[in-house]
C-alpha cells in the first residue's frame, strides 16, 4: 500500500464488506450516499435494455450504484423465431450488487495524479481532494474498475472517499448506516475479512457453492464483495491492476538495459581511443 498522507495513532484501516447475496436492491444506499454528499441526482428514468437501474454507473454525482442483473437459463434457439413470452419465464431470479470505489492498495488514480489530489488516508482509504485537483483526468483512464468520472459542472475528478468526514468523528459510512439487510458492511479491513470469509463457508456448506470473494485484484481491494457469478457479469473486471504497478518490473528491466547499453558504448569508445 501507498504511503499514508495522513497519520493518526491507533487508526487502523477500514473498508467495506458487499455480500451480494443479502442485497434486495432497494438503493437506499445510494440515496444515503447522495443525501450525505450532497450529491446531485442523475438518471431518474429507465433506459432501454437498463431494467430497473435507472442510474446506470457509477460516476462524478454517484458514488454507489445498485447493479441489477436478471439471470436467464439458457436462451432461445438460434434457428427459430422466440416465443419471447415463453424466453421471459426464464428470467427468473435477479442478482442485485451495490458497487462503488475499491480503496485499491495500489490504486492505479493515486499512481496518475500529479498534482497531489487523490491521498492514503489514515484509515487507508483513499481520497480525492477537490480543491488540489486540476482536472487533468489522468486518474479516470488508470482506474481498471471505472470508478473516477469527471464532474460536468467543474471539470475536476469525483469520487467515493468512504465518508472521510464521517470516519474522522467515528462515525459509520451513510451508504452502510443505511443498508437495511446489512449486505454492505464496514469496520476494521482485517474484521471484515474475517467476516467474509465465514460467510462464504457457510454458504458452501448450504449448497451455494459459488459463493467465493472478490478482493485479491490491485494488491487488494478496500471495498470487496461476496459474489456467486462471474465477475463480468456484474460489470466487474476479471483482473485488474494499477498501469503504474504493472510496468513497474518492465520499465525497470528496459531501463537497466538501456544503462547498460549506453556503459558498453562508452566503453567500447574509450577502448577505441587508446588503440589509436
Amino acid at each position: 500500500m501507498s504511503e499514508l498522507s495522513i497519520t493518526k495513532p491507533g487508526a487502523r484501516r477500514m473498508g467495506f464488506f458487499t455480500d451480494t447475496t443479502v442485497c434486495i436492491g432497494c438503493k437506499a444506499c445510494e440515496v444515503a450516499c447522495k443525501q450525505w454528499n450532497d450529491l446531485p441526482s442523475d438518471g431518474g428514468e429507465f433506459r432501454k435494455g437498463g431494467s430497473y437501474d435507472n442510474t446506470g454507473t457509477l460516476g462524478a454525482n454517484t458514488w454507489r450504484h445498485v447493479r441489477f442483473v436478471e439471470l436467464a437459463e439458457g436462451g432461445p434457439p438460434r434457428e427459430e423465431i422466440p416465443d419471447l413470452v415463453d424466453w421471459a419465464n426464464t428470467f427468473d431470479s435477479w442478482v442485485f450488487m451495490s458497487d462503488v470505489c475499491k480503496h485499491c492498495t495500489h490504486a492505479g488514480c493515486m499512481d496518475a495524479c500529479p498534482t497531489g489530489a487523490l491521498i492514503r488516508s489514515e484509515f487507508g482509504t483513499v481520497v480525492l481532494q477537490p480543491d488540489v485537483c486540476n482536472g487533468c483526468g489522468y486518474c479516470i483512464p488508470s482506474c481498471p474498475f471505472g470508478v473516477v468520472d469527471r464532474d460536468p459542472d467543474d471539470g475536476r475528478a469525483a469520487k467515493c472517499t468512504l465518508c472521510y468526514d464521517r470516519l474522522e468523528e467515528g462515525l459509520e459510512p451513510a451508504c452502510a448506516k443505511a443498508c437495511p439487510t446489512d449486505s454492505i458492511q464496514f469496520g476494521s479491513y482485517d474484521d471484515l475479512v474475517e467476516v467474509a470469509e465465514r460467510r462464504v463457508a457457510t454458504l458452501h456448506k448450504r449448497g451455494v457453492e459459488k459463493a467465493y470473494l472478490y478482493k485479491d485484484l490491485a494488491g487488494g481491494l478496500g471495498a470487496f464483495f461476496l459474489l456467486t457469478e462471474p465477475p463480468e457479469r456484474y460489470g466487474l473486471p476479471a483482473s485488474a491492476e494499477s498501469p503504474a504497478q504493472q510496468n513497474v518490473v518492465p520499465a525497470t528491466v528496459a531501463a537497466f538495459g538501456a544503462a547498460m547499453l549506453a556503459a558498453a558504448g562508452v566503453a567500447a569508445a574509450f577502448l577505441q581511443a587508446r588503440r589509436r
